[in-house]
């Protein structure tokens, strides 16, 4: 395993780690995720450029675009659930109520 491969890895595990222990609120949760996509992203931005293919550069921009789709979405989830139940805490939020 190289150097750069045991890079991304670790910080996809970080982001997956803080994602699973580390829940209290919606905001960190939020950032785990973002942190995830973007070791994704360079990651396989790395892999395109070690292949030289012109074939699969429309996808490291791809999964950029999703994650930028996935941040917008989640921090609108972040405002409204913090207008109608005035905090972030995932323990107050109660899924099965519209």
């Amino acid at each position: 395993m190289t150097p750069v491969h045991f890079a991304f890895s670790s910080a996809f595990i970080l982001g997956l780690t803080g994602l699973a222990f580390h829940r209290t609120h919606l905001l960190s949760a939020l950032l785990c995720l973002e942190g995830m996509m973007l070791s994704l992203f360079i990651a396989l931005s790395l892999w395109t450029v070690h292949l030289n293919s012109t074939s699969l550069c429309a996808a490291p921009m791809l999964l950029l675009a999703f994650s930028a789709c996935e941040a917008s979405a989640g921090l609108a989830l972040l405002v409204a659930t913090a207008r109608t139940h005035g905090t972030d805490h995932l323990q107050n939020l109660n899924l099965l109520q519209c």
